[in-house]
This record gives C-alpha cells, sequence and structure tokens, in this order.
C-alpha cells in the first residue's frame, strides 16, 4: 500500500510578532500568515523574495513609519528584538500593544 505523506511546514512566526526583513532593511509586525505562497503569479515571477520557495509560509507584515503591508517569505526575516514601538497608521485598528511592547490582536477568537 502506498501512502503519500504531504510536508507543511509550520510557521515560524506569529501575528503580532515584530520582524526585521533582511533584505530590504525595514521592520514590522505581522498581521496574517498564508501556509504556502498565495500572491500573484506574475508578482512572483518578477523575482519576489529572492525567489523564495511557495511552499514556505509567508506573512503580511504591516511595515513599520510606512503605510504600506509588504507580503514576505519566511526565509527573508528575522525576529526583531528592540522595543520601539511600530509607527503604522494600522496598527492600533489591529493590534493592542502590551506594557512589555507584545503586540495582541485586538480581534478574539471563539
Amino acid at each position: 500500500m502506498d501512502t503519500k505523506q504531504e510536508y507543511i511546514k509550520k510557521a515560524e512566526y506569529n501575528i503580532g510578532d515584530v520582524v526585521y526583513h533582511n533584505q530590504y532593511d525595514f521592520r514590522g509586525v505581522i498581521v496574517d500568515v498564508d501556509a504556502n505562497f498565495e500572491g500573484d503569479d506574475e508578482w512572483y515571477n518578477e523575482g519576489a523574495e529572492l525567489k523564495a520557495p511557495k511552499d514556505s509560509p509567508w506573512y503580511h507584515v504591516l511595515v513599520d513609519e510606512e503605510t504600506t503591508m509588504a507580503y514576505v517569505a519566511e526565509q527573508s526575516i528575522r525576529f526583531d528584538y528592540s522595543t520601539d514601538e511600530v509607527i503604522h497608521p494600522m496598527i492600533n485598528d489591529v493590534f493592542r500593544r502590551t506594557s512589555t511592547g507584545k503586540y495582541m490582536s485586538r480581534q478574539s477568537f471563539n
């Protein structure tokens, strides 16, 4: 009997984590996680994230001191351990910041 197991990589980062982008030198807060690349193939084929694998986690990130959201591959980011606040016009709509500097979702899931 032939069994096929699909390998699914567990996301290293979570919603609310502050991360730093290694290539594009920005930091931000993760607002959503895709288990696999869910973006536009045309964008991906134009050199997205140095051809990061589509079958690894990708993250939606509110970019610090910008009004934009970035879509980044897991291989392109690392934890940002600074305690500096992330400045973005949507941040307070999505998160509340705790006294320890962590970002907690304003939406509760029951």
